[in-house]
């Protein structure tokens, strides 16, 4: 694991967890810089995607270095978490696990989707393997080009397209068992229901053009969330309209 530490060392922090076979700087470049404006900035790469040669074990392993860390770095207490897609899960454990305090939960995006071993390793094996394939070759494949221009239209496909080309290096020193274990990990570990812990307002910021049953998910999983629509698709306000997301992130925390 590395941790990365940006912006006023006095302010309050906010901690990124970046999704699916992301590193921190290619989840979050954009937005670190004006984040760092306001807050002492910490960002977490996990084991597997820290080009440290190290492999992803399991997302309860790693929760439990993100506990340490703010335990011991951190006092116990930070004040506002994000996950991105996949860190969104980090995120809901966390808060599950109540081991630390986080003021403020916010969840990017996620899709919360869990499985059994046997449908979790089929799903692994087809979708994951052609995940990686894209993440390394930075190339989307037409199946996925179609099917995004058919939901998000063809502009979104674009940046969408241009982002997985940008990120590509940082997935040269991943290995695929790394990205199967996370991929796998995440489908298999179970998030509670109605989760709440004392003192922490979980925020989520629920991408419209994902379809509407996830916001059913949210509301199973979280008690009373504060769900923040947002009319665009998967993580598309953070990718591509970094400031429009700071301010959200401001606002709601």
């Amino acid at each position: 694991m590395k941790y990365f530490e940006w912006g006023k060392q006095h302010e309050k922090t906010i901690m990124l967890l970046p999704g699916t076979c992301c590193n921190v700087k290619s989840n979050f470049s954009q937005v670190i810089p004006l984040l760092a404006k306001h807050y002492r900035v910490i960002g977490v790469d996990y084991d597997g995607f820290d080009g440290k040669g190290t492999e992803f074990s399991d997302m309860l392993t790693i929760t439990r270095k993100i506990e340490r860390f703010i335990a011991k770095k951190l006092n116990g207490s930070v004040h506002i978490v994000y996950g991105s897609s996949l860190g969104g899960s980090f995120v809901g454990l966390l808060v599950q696990r109540n081991r630390i305090h986080i003021d403020h939960a916010v969840i990017g995006s996620s899709d919360f989707d869990q499985r059994g071993t046997v449908s979790a390793w089929l799903q692994t094996q087809l979708l994951g393997g052609a995940f990686y394939k894209m993440l390394r070759k930075g190339q989307m494949p037409q199946w996925m080009l179609k099917l995004s221009e058919k939901k998000m239209g063809k502009e979104a496909t674009q940046k969408y397209a241009a982002m997985i080309s940008s990120i590509s290096d940082a997935m040269q020193t991943v290995s695929k068992k790394s990205m199967k274990q996370q991929f796998y990990s995440d489908l298999v570990t179970p998030l509670g229901e109605q989760i709440k812990a004392d003192g922490t307002a979980v925020h989520i910021f629920y991408a419209l053009q994902m379809g509407e049953k996830y916001r059913d998910r949210y509301l199973l999983h979280f008690a009373d969330p504060d769900i923040i629509e947002q009319d665009y698709g998967h993580e598309e306000l953070l990718f591509f309209y970094p400031e429009e997301w700071v301010k959200e992130i401001r606002k709601c925390c």
